[in-house]
């Protein structure tokens, strides 16, 4: 496994935790298994402990389980983010119908570096710290020097310098969001993202408040 460089302060330490990043995600990379759309998976498999935690927003005896699949530096994910999922936590999580779970599925090394850094925050930030670099992501994503754009966007919730570049070098949570990756692509044939899990049922590509509700609507209790 590619290890990551001591120290990250020049332009060249931060290329080569890209590289380094992009070559370790080209060697653990898995052969997506296909499944259709609408394919349903069960539950209990879905929900089997992964290797880092979820982090569940809403009840948990809602209903209805949600399990997102997501990149940092997809753009329908953040589109997502943007104008779907406020209305899915207003009328669905925060009325108790659902719970919603966020799994990484990082498409390269960068959004990589953005769900390690979420993770580094703390459970409690996690959810906090997805959403703002969602709703960043032109702002660090797509500019010459992704990681300044990062650790600028990520000032705002007090991560130092010092703990920015800790956390790009730990080796045990970047093998944990790999194997998170890993298994949503060899178990549940997750291949692009977002790509959802509604109580199992698969849903892929971006989706409108509309298109959840038809789904979620009639799993819910009478």
């Amino acid at each position: 496994m590619v290890m990551f460089p001591d120290a990250l302060p020049s332009r060249g330490g931060r290329r080569r935790l890209l590289k380094g990043l992009a070559a370790a995600l080209l060697l653990g990379a898995s052969s997506p298994l296909a499944l259709a759309q609408n394919t349903k998976v069960p539950v209990d498999e879905l929900m089997a402990p992964e290797a880092l935690p979820d982090i569940v927003q809403g009840k948990a005896d809602a209903p209805v389980t949600i399990v997102e699949y997501a990149s940092m530096t997809c753009t329908h994910c953040a589109a997502f983010h943007a104008e779907t999922y406020p209305s899915l936590i207003k009328n669905y999580v925060e009325t108790g119908k659902v719970k919603f779970i966020l799994r990484e599925f990082p498409l390269d090394p960068l959004a990589t570096a953005g769900f390690m850094l979420a993770r580094c925050e703390g459970p409690d930030k996690r959810t906090a710290v997805v959403d703002l670099l969602f709703s960043q992501q032109k702002n660090w994503a797509f500019i010459d020097k992704p990681l300044d754009g990062l650790q600028t966007v990520l000032k705002v919730t007090g991560l130092s310098q010092q703990n920015f570049e800790t956390c790009l070098k730990d080796q045990k949570l970047f093998d944990q969001i790999m194997e998170v990756r890993d298994r949503g692509s060899q178990k549940f044939g997750v291949s692009a993202t977002p790509t959802f899990f509604i109580n199992g049922i698969k849903l892929s590509g971006g989706q409108t408040p509309d298109s959840m509700a038809k789904i979620i609507d009639p799993l819910l209790p009478k």
